[in-house]
């Protein structure tokens, strides 16, 4: 495993890696690590990037023990590595795993409390055979947040093409329907983030019925409460899309809480 990337690195060249955000406490620990490790782990595999689990637990300590004052987040990035011309990788590469520091992102105290207003982005999220691996082809995703910029939104949420909500442009969907949580199936597009599956795993723990399925986007119209997740962010309430306005619930805020403990 390397320090970063050559010039003519796979990651660089092709996307042909995959990366993990990991979201640290001010004492050094990363409550979610283990989820993250099992998704790398996963993408590794699929992806046939030969990479041992002590390697990433490795990587990760060296980020912590290296980490500046106020470091928040580490980004592990692991990519084929070296290779050359041509889309047919080496039959025995050398990988490329390192580590970035970062800070998490901030979200001001009245969004969090009030939610955000997001908006629908204009082009669908295709078919992708890779679909809920965080892989490092993550153009959509760029020409996603670039529209939400320009259209002065909080947040943008990506269709498929059949009009079904499948993710924002960084986080995962909820909502609720009475007692019923519930987030569309991410088996054909999208991210299936970490927090999105410590928020699963939460809501099983409460005997919280769950429904993962694609439903149509008025099926939101209808429902008690909309947020936001990932494993960086925690929950963000949703409080208007486009001409429906939902309420900040109380299990909404529930789960908010509960997130933020892994972290204090």
């Amino acid at each position: 495993m390397s320090g970063g990337p050559a010039v003519n690195d796979r990651g660089l060249a092709y996307g042909d890696g995959l990366f993990e955000t990991v979201r640290v406490t001010a004492s050094g620990a990363a409550p979610l690590w283990p989820r993250h490790r099992a998704r790398l782990l996963d993408g590794a595999a699929r992806l046939r990037i030969p990479v041992a689990p002590d390697a990433l637990d490795r990587c990760l300590a060296d980020a912590l023990t290296a980490a500046p004052p106020g470091t928040g987040l580490i980004k592990l990035i692991l990519t084929r590595g070296p290779g050359g011309r041509g889309y047919l990788p080496p039959s025995h590469p050398t990988p490329s795993l390192f580590a970035q520091h970062g800070t998490v992102p901030e979200w001001s105290p009245l969004l969090r409390r009030d939610g955000i207003e997001t908006g629908l982005c204009s082009e669908p999220l295709e078919r992708d055979p890779l679909a809920g691996l965080k892989h490092l082809n993550r153009l959509p995703q760029v020409l996603a947040r670039m529209e939400v910029a320009r259209r002065g939104w909080h947040e943008g949420l990506l269709l498929d093409r059949r009009g079904c909500p499948l993710e924002a442009t960084a986080m995962n969907l909820f909502a609720l329907f009475g007692d019923t949580l519930w987030t569309p199936a991410l088996d054909a597009a999208g991210v299936a983030g970490v927090g999105r599956a410590w928020l699963l795993a939460r809501a099983g723990e409460q005997g919280r019925p769950v429904q993962v399925r694609l439903r149509p986007l008025s099926h939101l119209r209808t429902a008690d409460s909309v947020f936001l997740i990932n494993s960086v962010v925690g929950v963000l309430p949703v409080r208007k899309l486009a001409q429906w306005v939902w309420p900040v619930t109380a299990p909404v805020r529930q789960f908010q809480e509960d997130f933020e403990v892994l972290f204090s």
